[in-house]
């Protein structure tokens, strides 16, 4: 931990690791005290804070900490931090601790605006991730004063939330998606009938979130479109909010014009109405109800696949799917995988109603080249893992 007012909440950060079951060895530099004192950081942790090369000398913590650590978390990682961990100064415990790490290293930034901006942070940034240190974008919002705009140390649970994802993949925290930009859509759009009612849908946006995060932990660069969706948004992604199925649709058409992958995990309603009200529809005396005209929605994924922002992207789809008179769910998806054109199409059984709301999913993976990939039940962080595994030998090959 470096120095800054964002250091506060880094003490929400490592409960939630030591509450998971983690061993943490908080490591502050000398203005990071100046926020938060050691004692609370031992209180949380359950271990001696390491703060001086010096002390237990006979322990050698300089080299000790950074060569047993599984993974290091630096938040919030300052401006000065950065610099120093760029250009390999280490006149301190935590610098050190960065040179002998031979484990994930995930930074972590926390900053006013122009700092973040400016050109010696960029180059500095940009040097760190080529080494494959997992940097971060910080969030957009109220910074210290009344100062707003992109340098907001992430949610805390959402930094543990990419930080366990790259614990989690161990020997594989290879970063195959560095210096690659993917968008993914999630969350499932609205067609206003009037102006408090809509057509909606079920979908909850979780496995677009997952997508994102998996992401990110990947080292890519994300542009995520929510559409109504309530959750935090995923630490390091770019987050585009959008209601309806033609803001969706112009989000992610936008967005998709650099980049080398798309992932149209997003629910949008296939229907809207042709002339919504102004007004409130009120009930009638009679008992009858209003004649509402639809008319169908554009299909964006088709759209993406047919027309290509670019050369070089990889679209892909979800298509939720039940099996019908027609024919099976595997039936209806490898027809859908036929008409959209997409690269890949990741198939979910959804009868029932299983799969929406839940953290965990279960699909298959299809390909045009006719080779699937099955994925049995579990989170959609591994479901997320299991398509970005795809989407890299698409973009390697």
């Amino acid at each position: 931990m470096s120095g800054g007012i964002a250091a506060y909440k880094a003490c929400e950060l490592l409960r939630r690791f030591t509450e998971s079951g983690h061993d943490v060895t908080v490591v502050p530099t000398e203005a990071a005290l100046e926020f938060i004192g050691a004692p609370t950081w031992a209180a949380l942790s359950g271990n001696p804070v390491s703060t001086q090369v010096w002390a237990n000398v006979h322990e050698v913590p300089h080299v000790r900490i950074g060569q047993t650590a599984d993974l290091v978390v630096v938040a919030p990682a300052t401006a000065n931090l950065i610099a120093k961990a760029a250009h390999g100064l280490a006149d301190d415990l935590l610098t050190n601790t960065l040179l002998t790490a031979r484990c994930p290293v995930v930074f972590a930034p926390a900053m006013h605006t122009e700092m973040w901006e400016h050109p010696a942070t960029v180059a500095n940034v940009a040097t760190l991730r080529e080494r494959g240190v997992l940097v971060l974008e910080p969030a957009e919002g109220r910074l210290t004063g009344v100062d707003t705009g992109k340098g907001r140390l992430p949610d805390p649970a959402e930094i543990f939330a990419i930080a366990a994802d790259v614990l989690a993949r161990g020997g594989t925290h290879v970063q195959d998606l560095a210096g690659r930009q993917v968008v993914v859509s999630a969350g499932g759009t609205r067609e206003y009938l009037d102006p408090v009612r809509f057509i909606g849908n079920r979908s909850s946006g979780l496995q677009g979130y997952a997508l994102a995060r998996a992401a990110v932990a990947r080292g890519a660069e994300v542009t995520l479109v929510a559409a109504n969706v309530g959750l935090a948004d995923p630490a390091g992604a770019k987050v585009i909010k959008v209601e309806t199925t033609s803001q969706l649709q112009d989000a992610v058409v936008a967005a998709c014009t650099t980049a080398d992958a798309v992932v149209m995990a997003a629910a949008p309603a296939d229907f809207r109405p042709v002339a919504p009200s102004e007004s409130k529809i009120k009930k009638s005396e009679d008992g009858s109800s209003p004649d509402i005209k639809l008319t169908q929605n554009p299909d964006i994924l088709m759209g993406l696949a047919q027309d290509r922002p670019n050369d070089h992207i990889v679209v892909v789809g979800f298509a939720a799917e039940t099996g019908d008179a027609d024919g099976s769910v595997m039936d209806h998806a490898l027809a859908k995988l036929r008409r959209k054109g997409c690269d890949l199409l990741v198939v979910n059984d959804v009868a029932g109603g299983k799969v929406f709301g839940s953290e965990e999913n279960e699909a298959v993976v299809l390909a045009q080249d006719g080779s699937s990939v099955s994925v049995p039940r579990g989170s959609k962080t591994a479901l997320a893992h299991v398509i970005w595994d795809r989407v890299s030998e698409s973009l390697q090959a």
